[in-house]
């Protein structure tokens, strides 16, 4: 059995939408194993004098979480 979780991200750009997708999975990537897929809740983009100056996702990851070790099978 596998249980997986989801959790809420942010990632910024100034590049593109795209980049800070990549970006924001490749760092929580660091943190959180068996990431399964995201979810692009939210864009904005940031403005300074009238340019964009960054691109702004928020993301749900789902990851699966891993299993116990040390426990027997038949353990609750």
């Amino acid at each position: 059995m596998s249980v997986a979780r989801v959790t809420e991200i942010s990632s910024v750009s100034e590049k593109s939408f795209e980049d800070a997708v990549e970006q924001g999975i490749a760092r929580a990537s660091e943190t959180l194993h068996g990431i399964r897929g995201a979810w692009v809740k939210e864009q904005e983009v940031e403005v300074d004098d009238g340019k964009i100056v960054g691109y702004k996702v928020i993301m749900k990851l789902t990851f699966v979480l891993d299993a116990e070790r040390g426990r027997s099978a038949g353990a609750r």
